[in-house]
């Protein structure tokens, strides 16, 4: 019995020891709790309970080169429903559902998720003002009306390929609204409030609101003017060509700075759902991609001038109509050719043979070189998305033949911004810049700026020297040449043609071209260079007959809202047969009916109107610049009069 008593004593000492262990560890670990980790888990407790009604942040407004809102936010109004707090479901379902267009079996369903907060979709999201204040008047409980906003484009489809468009969450789905999403989004804001389990507010809790931040502001190189007179200028191309598609691009050759971008068809961002995906993801002029025709012919000149391969002036070359390389025959546009003409007129009448000799002179190695150096056949890096890289040749591939097409612009394949980018590198003095939409960031509660875009230099490409004999000879071509119809009374415009045979299934089509026209003003210092193509327009296929008109109209409308002054100093233009001189109206007040005869020399009709020997007043007025042959009317009376 003793021993017994000693083991019982043993084993009641050892469970008093493990017991002192067990209840030493817990009081060690709720220290370790309560002083190490009481924060941390009480905040993991707080997550638990609390509830979060989200506030929608402004989406950062788009704006123009100017200031002019393009794209910016209206209120609309978004329904949730905490469903635990909704106490007679079919009831609320009763009085939303023909609110909200939708059925009552659709909102019990919702309204019975075992989620913290549900959104009433599709019929509660972004709804109108007026419908809120319907639906808040209801004062259902469980049934919250919160702040939300969607995109609006106050002018339809100006600019939609550039600013691109939203989804429903406002998320940037193309355009600098998807390529700055980011910025413009900004930061969401909420109500959060702590509730048990059943969705009450817990006692001695209260709400809190988080502010929402507003997305920065985007200001864009495009002028809403420029670019409505580009698109003015597509939509009638479209309409009197009957053309597969058109598209432009206006720059500041001086900085990259894109002025106006349009492609055509076109589409409205805030209706992107009535219209083929093709229209709204294609930004024609960065993602097509074709042969330039002669407007490449500006990289092959300013090679060959840079490379001291031609004079312009002193170098004659004789076009019999075609030129012969490799077994192949190169034809030029004009039947017959031009027969024996110096260099500068080789650039102005396009002559394909002849700048076959340039790109000779210059040898495949050289001219591929300043090809690249200009930027084709990688991406211009434009601030927009969908940008091609366009097609060269290998070195390995290129032949006599690869060679001579290339330096007229065919069997290569470049997008519209590289030709733009390339040609404002040719004539600002040879510096290539990179091309890019966006100006400046903006506060928008204060205004201020808080960031700028620098304008980027890629790479000097030819000298300074050259670039001015570049714009000479493509001022010549649109004073003397194939670009003439592109000629302003008053401004100096320098530009090149181009028309292209289109490739479909692997063969160029006879019958299908694109023709395109690249301009620049003025010539000798340009501000804007205005580039444009139009798909298989119906009728002639010349860029000289359709194209350069757009750009001469896209050119001298902007230069006037630019202000740009006029100057007397153009080169005059040649008139070919069948051609209508344009000429200035003298001032004839005070002069006399046989001073009139004897000055006019037959460039006017006129037509006389009351009695008089002596002019006192005429129309149109002195300056205005008419055809020859125009009725001048002439007013008569005394001479004191």
């Amino acid at each position: 019995m003793k021993v017994a008593k000693v083991v019982t004593r043993r084993r009641m000492l050892w469970t008093l020891l493990g017991l002192a262990v067990i209840f030493g560890a817990l009081v060690i670990r709720l220290a370790y709790v309560q002083l190490s980790q009481g924060e941390k888990l009480s905040a993991k407790a707080e997550a638990s309970w609390r509830r979060n009604i989200p506030f929608t942040a402004k989406r950062g407004e788009i704006l123009d080169r100017q200031g002019v809102a393009l794209a910016y936010n209206i209120s609309s109004p978004t329904v949730y429903a905490v469903p635990v707090q909704v106490k007679d479901k079919e009831t609320t379902a009763r009085e939303l559902a023909p609110l909200l267009g939708m059925t009552e079996e659709k909102l019990v369903k919702l309204l019975s998720k075992r989620e913290m907060s549900v959104k009433l979709t599709p019929g509660g999201r972004k709804i109108t003002m007026e419908l809120a204040g319907s639906i808040r008047d209801l004062q259902l409980p469980g049934i919250v009306v919160a702040e939300d906003n969607k995109r609006y484009y106050p002018f339809g489809d100006l600019a939609a390929h550039i600013l691109g468009f939203t989804g429903i969450d406002n998320q940037g789905i193309t355009g600098v609204e998807n390529i700055y999403d980011k910025l413009l989004q900004g930061m969401d804001g909420n109500i959060s409030y702590l509730s048990d389990a059943g969705g009450r507010l817990m006692p001695g809790s209260s709400e809190k609101y988080a502010d929402p931040k507003d997305g920065l502001s985007l200001q864009l190189t495009i002028d809403k003017q420029i670019q409505s007179i580009m698109e003015r200028e597509l939509d009638q191309a479209m309409v009197k060509y009957q053309a597969q598609g058109s598209w432009a691009i206006a720059m500041n050759p001086k900085n990259g700075e894109i002025l106006a971008m349009a492609s055509r068809p076109g589409y409205e961002p805030g209706q992107y759902k009535d219209y083929a995906a093709a229209i709204y993801n294609r930004n024609l002029p960065i993602w097509m991609t074709y042969e330039p025709g002669s407007t490449f012919k500006i990289i092959t000149l300013a090679a060959a001038l840079q490379e001291g391969k031609v004079n312009l002036q002193n170098d004659h070359f004789f076009d019999p109509g075609y030129i012969e390389v490799g077994g192949a025959k190169l034809r030029c546009w004009k039947k017959g050719g031009h027969g024996s003409q110096t260099f500068l007129q080789v650039v102005e009448n396009s002559c394909n043979p002849g700048f076959v000799a340039l790109g000779q002179r210059l040898g495949k190695d050289s001219l591929f070189k300043y090809i690249r150096d200009f930027g084709f056949g990688t991406k211009t890096g434009i601030d927009l998305n969908g940008e091609a890289n366009g097609i060269l040749f290998k070195p390995s591939q290129v032949g006599p033949v690869e060679l001579a097409t290339t330096a007229f612009g065919q069997g290569v394949s470049v997008t519209p911004i590289q030709q733009v980018a390339a040609v404002s590198a040719a004539i600002n003095g040879g510096k290539l810049y990179k091309p890019h939409v966006a100006k400046a960031w903006i506060n928008p509660d204060t205004g201020e700026t808080v960031s700028e875009v620098k304008p980027e230099l890629v790479r000097e490409v030819i000298s300074e020297e050259t670039s001015k004999q570049v714009r000479a000879a493509l001022e010549s071509v649109v004073a003397k040449g194939t670009g003439r119809p592109a000629f302003i009374d008053g401004y100096r415009v320098g530009g090149k043609t181009g028309t292209a045979q289109k490739v479909i299934n692997g063969r160029y089509s006879p019958t299908e071209h694109i023709v395109s026209f690249v301009g620049f003003a003025p010539a000798d210092d340009p501000q804007i260079v205005v580039y444009t193509a139009v798909d298989n327009p119906k009728g002639i296929q010349f860029g000289g007959v359709v194209a350069a008109p757009i750009v001469q109209n896209i050119l001298e409308d902007s230069l006037h809202y630019m202000k740009v002054p006029e100057r007397a100093d153009q080169l005059p233009r040649t008139y070919k047969y069948g051609e209508t001189p344009i000429v200035t109206v003298p001032d004839l007040k005070g002069a006399t009916v046989q001073d009139i005869y004897e000055d006019l020399n037959m460039n006017f009709s006129l037509v006389r109107s009351g009695s008089g020997n002596t002019v006192i007043n005429q129309a149109p007025k002195a300056g205005a610049r008419v055809e020859q042959g125009s009725t001048i009317r002439i007013y008569m009376g005394a001479a004191s009069e």
